[in-house]
């Protein structure tokens, strides 16, 4: 049996709901369906916080049938394969549907297996990582059972959701210890695939003022590839061929290689990297032109966060409607992304920029000075923004 929708998005996380929801808006007798197997949809952002203690990760999770718009079919079940030359999408289930329109942003795929040892590990032996719903409460079990040792934090060589993610649960974690007195005795390094603390020089600058002004021993181009939790050792492989880096840790901030999903990566959608191709300013497939794609598992050489999908949403729905009226795209996506870095308790730089690195801050101050009004805004304004502003469309 197969199904038929002028418009199918294969995913229901942020820029599936934000992209139905303002398709809708913009047209509201337009045939929707959304593809999503999960009953619950999840606030990612937050989960700095709850691994620091200031929140309950429970805040972070809401109910998916609450958040799918009004008259928007929704298939509970999974894609598992893609067929454009056909316009047909097939699930898990062997059923198979077909569209005029495919927007396809199924999220990125967290690869815990890529790193020696850490499967089953995680949540026990110091070993946490805020990147999961199940996991993200270990991290402050263990930051807060912590006394003495190597707090160690990774980032790896891949491209990853929330790339500023990785640092703030170590600039938490710091605050902690020193709160409680046991920072002399504790040691806070941070091991990154990456080159530089951050990939944008402005702020770049202010970062590796607080990692020196904090203490905190830095390796770049490190990539963590074995955990030894009997031992508590982590090894990284250093990316310059160097000899591999053995740490001793207390606590293991674990951010696993991410990349997009298996059944993106074996389909005709996919580039050489495996990601959805499309074109950068119009987020229209390269060879397939009515697919569209945004969000993390797209080719937009742009950072992955919700910031981002919240600028690229319009731009694809506008392009799409352009699209199915025979007219041209004009709608562009600046490479805008936005990356609240909480950097203690009560305090945040707030970096806003779009391709090429280039700048574009939204407040008339210094967005790169430690702020408690940005720290606020992440903390209790952003989450209201999300669940009732960018999810219903209005955004």
């Amino acid at each position: 049996m197969t199904k038929h929708h002028a418009v199918m998005i294969v995913g229901g996380g942020t820029a599936g709901i934000t992209v139905a929801a303002r398709l809708r808006i913009a047209q509201p007798d337009l045939d929707i369906a959304i593809i999503e197997p999960s009953d619950k949809h999840y606030y990612q952002p937050i989960w700095t916080l709850v691994g620091g203690g200031v929140f309950d990760k429970s805040i972070s999770e809401r109910d998916e049938k609450d958040y799918i718009p009004s008259g928007v079919t929704w298939i509970r079940d999974r894609c598992s394969a893609f067929d454009p030359a056909k316009n047909t999408v097939e699930l898990a289930s062997g059923e198979r549907v077909t569209y005029d329109y495919l927007v396809v942003c199924a999220g990125i795929q967290l690869d815990w297996k890529a790193i020696d040892g850490l499967e089953g590990a995680l949540g026990t032996n110091g070993i946490c990582s805020n990147y999961s719903f199940e996991t993200v409460e270990s991290t402050w079990r263990f930051l807060r059972g912590m006394y003495e040792g190597n707090a160690v934090f990774t980032f790896p060589k891949t491209p990853i959701k929330c790339a500023g993610a990785p640092q703030k649960i170590m600039y938490l974690a710091d605050d902690h210890l020193r709160r409680r007195g046991v920072r002399d005795h504790c040691k806070v390094i941070y091991a990154a695939g990456s080159p530089a603390i951050f990939g944008v020089a402005h702020y770049a600058e202010p970062l590796n003022a607080i990692v020196a002004r904090k203490g905190i021993d830095t390796h770049f181009k490190k990539n963590l590839i074995a955990v030894r939790p009997g031992e508590k050792k982590a090894v990284f492989e250093d990316l310059d061929g160097g000899p591999e880096l053995v740490l001793d840790y207390e606590l293991l901030h674990v951010v696993p290689p991410q990349s997009a999903p298996d059944f993106i990566k074996k389909s005709p959608l996919a580039n050489t990297d495996g990601w959805v191709e499309v074109d950068d300013f119009t987020l229209q497939h390269k060879r397939f032109d009515n697919v569209f794609s945004l969000g993390d598992c797209s080719s937009l050489p742009a950072s992955r966060t919700g910031a981002a999908i919240r600028k690229q949403a319009p731009v694809l729905v506008d392009n799409l409607l352009a699209r199915r009226r025979g007219e041209p795209l004009e709608a562009r996506y600046d490479g805008y992304a936005s990356c609240p870095l909480v950097t203690g308790y009560g305090k945040l730089i707030l970096a806003e920029f779009g391709y090429g690195g280039k700048i574009m801050e939204t407040f008339p101050f210094d967005q790169r000075r430690e702020r408690y009004s940005m720290y606020a805004l992440k903390a209790y304004g952003l989450p209201e923004l999300y669940w009732n502003g960018m999810l219903r469309g209005r955004l």
